[in-house]
């Protein structure tokens, strides 16, 4: 497994196994590694003759008040793990080789980043999108997989991928749960274990929208109205939002939708988490 840290290294270097034949997969992730990043590089590895893994806490994503300082950083167990789950290369850059002083340069999203996510955090998706385009442009994949915890953040990469015309295929994973079925993020370590016992009331309220949706003849909105109620009642739970939407577009369900989405974000103590079900169609 090789380690580089200059995008110029990596560029050439990926440049010379491309010409030499082999595709080439990248994992973008922000490191503090768990078996959900770990199924990205495998899915990766089952695709392509090469995958690269990145490495790199983005600041652009963070908002002034968010965690980037308390981040958990964990490079040398991360490089493990790259090496154990077949990782060919590691780019783990500085910020200082992302981001020069005189950086102007912004790549935004709009429509998409607006609601949710977005709505919560306004500046979150153009630090999303710029270095998911810089490292785009730095690795040279054929493929890039993303996770569908992030579900709204993979919706904007693939609009930013076909309107910039990157000539990269956006796969989206499968979420990758805890036992209990707490979806796995690197910011579970910041719960205590009451909060930890707090934060299952996500997956449950999303899980019973998901029986909600396949037995009762309910509404996208009497779905949504339950999904509130639950969160709203679950104790230790702060909800930002629940939602059901449009899973394309994030917009109402309507007549055209094909595949719904339950959404959810709320604090469990100063932990911010995310969470989503997939839903067949069901009424608008």
């Amino acid at each position: 497994m090789e380690i580089l840290s200059s995008p110029g290294e990596m560029q050439s270097r990926v440049r010379q196994l491309r010409q030499s034949g082999k595709s080439v997969g990248v994992v973008p992730t922000m490191g503090a590694l768990h078996e959900g990043h770990l199924s990205l590089i495998a899915a990766a590895q089952s695709d392509c003759d090469i995958v690269i893994a990145t490495i790199f806490v983005n600041p652009t994503q963070f908002g002034p008040d968010e965690d980037f300082d308390n981040y958990p950083r964990t490079l040398n167990r991360d490089l493990e793990l790259c090496q154990q789950t077949g990782a060919a290369l590691v780019f783990t850059p500085a910020v200082d080789d992302m981001y020069s002083p005189d950086n102007n340069t912004v790549v935004a999203v709009a429509g998409l980043t607006q609601t949710f996510e977005g709505a919560s955090r306004p500046t979150h998706f153009d630090g999303v999108t710029t270095i998911v385009a810089k490292l785009f442009n730095i690795a040279l994949p054929d493929k890039a997989y993303f996770g569908q915890k992030d579900f709204q953040q993979q919706l904007v990469i693939r609009r930013m991928t076909q309107d910039l015309n990157f000539p990269v295929e956006i796969v989206t994973c499968p979420i990758f749960r805890e036992a209990d079925g707490l979806a796995m993020s690197s910011r579970n370590r910041y719960l205590n274990p009451t909060e930890r016992q707090q934060a299952l009331a996500l997956n449950a309220a999303l899980e019973e929208c998901e029986q909600l949706a396949s037995q009762e003849n309910l509404s996208a909105s009497e779905l949504q109205e339950r999904l509130n109620a639950a969160l709203s009642a679950a104790e230790g739970v702060d909800l930002d939002y629940a939602a059901v939407v449009d899973a394309a577009t994030l917009l109402p369900v309507n007549s055209s939708s094909k595949d719904s989405v339950a959404i959810v974000a709320a604090q469990v103590g100063n932990t911010r988490l995310i969470d989503n079900r997939i839903l067949s169609s069901v009424g608008h």
